[in-house]
């Protein structure tokens, strides 16, 4: 699989340094390498998104269209090829993994319909003043680079990708070097659509790669979504350009549980909210503020349900959870079991890398953690929940607000006004109601603190690859 980069239309291999090796994590083994780009492919990519962005630009809407909803039906047609690499390559349960290619597909049929509502936008403005007319464009922004990280490959490169294409950008994606495959499959439909060459690029790599991109003095934005110490440095290298960016970074986010939930249901939730992709989310709900009068019976139920959550294969069982992604995320996960150990903390589940192959580890509970434990206040991307108890709303909120984060939050109450009401105090960009974490593609994404820059999906994702031009003209 030396062919990995797609470039100007064309698939090249790799002159890079470094060698990608491509793992099954249920089985701790390789199954692909591939050659990372080199710094002079990533300038490759840039000129030609650069020398393709004039005539995609002038393309129609309904043009741009039909090529999203071309995606869209490659992608069903893909279907099961795709589920089962997700399965391999990131360890999803089966149903996680089909979940992941539907929410694909319908990001790319819900830009295919704004790109058709873009002629509509540019409009007349109205003017106080007499003697002058004025009129809004909504114009590409340019060449956008697109870096994506290995928790929803698919997912959130259709975030970026439909988005872009719908307003006219032309791309240059990174892939993950965890999980490079997956992003193979836009430049196969690109080639089976007869998406026009250097419209859309793919240039794979680790650290040098993405570097060589997010400081290229070629784009005009950036959108990066990974961690934030990666983030920082994508930053650092965007202001240099004065290139705008969005970020859309961790997460160490709250689910509250007041006393009148019903204790069955509270804990349907909380387990989704740590367990789904082996609670490698930046929104995955870590920690639990639970209030005094439901927790002696919440609690117990609660470490009965993460023990009993079936951990294994996806390919080879039928599971609730599978490994971690990577031989990296699974020692950091472990390395937070050992602080647990250090600060004294009580564990009520797991705490402990499994003994078997492959990069599993047991879904976890600890509970009375001080609230400036380092388990608390850390992102662990793992399947790891911490429990604290409070008295009052007016605590939670403080308490869920207690973060240098703000992505999403979780509240549980029977009592819908307080429920919406601590929803409004949160300080984050997503809150759910009595609900797992369902996510559409008409709602923003995006956070607050330090959760990133700027909102992905709904036409705020649009937006933010549009640039807004006003004509104004004197009539005397």
């Amino acid at each position: 699989m030396t062919t990995s980069h797609y470039i100007a239309g064309r698939w090249v291999e790799g002159q890079g340094s470094d060698c990608i090796s491509v793992n099954d994590p249920a089985m701790g083994l390789p199954f692909a390498e591939l050659m990372a780009a080199s710094v002079a492919q990533v300038d490759q990519a840039v000129a030609a998104a650069r020398e393709a962005l004039p005539a995609w630009k002038q393309t129609s809407a309904s043009q741009r269209a039909a090529y999203l909803r071309g995606f869209a039906e490659q992608l069903g047609q893909r279907r099961e090829a795709l589920v089962t690499l997700q399965m391999r390559n990131n360890g999803k349960p089966r149903h996680e993994a089909e979940i992941d290619l539907d929410d694909a597909i319908a990001t790319f049929n819900y830009y295919a319909d704004l790109a058709e509502q873009l002629p509509q936008k540019n409009c007349d403005v109205p003017l106080a003043a007499p003697g002058f007319t004025a009129r809004t464009r909504l114009e590409p922004v340019g060449v956008v680079g697109l870096i994506v990280p290995w928790n929803f490959p698919l997912v959130t490169s259709a975030w970026k990708l439909a988005p872009a294409l719908a307003a006219g950008c032309t791309v240059v994606l990174k892939p993950s070097e965890v999980t490079p495959l997956m992003e193979q499959t836009y430049g196969q439909i690109a080639d089976t659509l007869g998406l026009p060459a250097g419209v859309l690029n793919i240039v794979n790599g680790k650290a040098e790669t993405g570097a060589a991109l997010s400081g290229h003095n070629g784009l005009d934005k950036l959108s990066f979504t990974g961690s934030n110490s990666v983030g920082s440095q994508v930053m650092r290298s965007a202001s240099a350009q004065c290139r705008p960016v969005t970020l859309e970074l961790g997460g160490k986010s709250a689910i509250v549980v007041f006393d009148d939930c019903d204790v069955e249901q509270a804990v349907e939730w909380i387990v989704a909210g740590i367990s789904w992709n082996a609670g490698q989310m930046c929104s995955a709900t870590s920690r639990l503020l639970v209030q005094d009068g439901i927790a002696d019976a919440l609690l117990p139920r609660l470490q009965a349900a993460l023990e009993n959550l079936r951990v294994g294969n996806p390919l080879s069982e039928e599971v609730d959870m599978g490994p971690l992604t990577s031989q990296a995320q699974w020692l950091k996960v472990a390395s937070y079991f050992a602080t647990a150990r250090e600060e004294g903390l009580q564990c009520l589940a797991g705490g402990k890398a499994l003994d078997r192959d492959g990069w599993f580890v047991s879904p976890t509970l600890y509970v009375d953690v001080p609230a400036d434990s380092r388990l608390w206040t850390e992102e662990i991307f793992g399947p790891v929940l911490c429990a604290r108890r409070f008295a009052t709303e007016a605590q939670a909120i403080a308490e869920a607000n207690d973060s240098r984060f703000g992505l999403v939050a979780t509240v549980c109450s029977a009592d819908l006004e307080r429920a919406e009401r601590v929803a409004d105090a949160l300080e984050v960009g997503h809150v759910w109601i009595n609900s797992v974490q369902a996510v559409f593609v008409e709602t923003s994404w995006g956070g607050t603190k330090g959760s990133g820059i700027g909102r992905e999906l709904g036409p705020w994702g649009l937006s933010g690859y549009l640039s807004v031009k006003h004509v104004t003209r004197c009539l005397g």
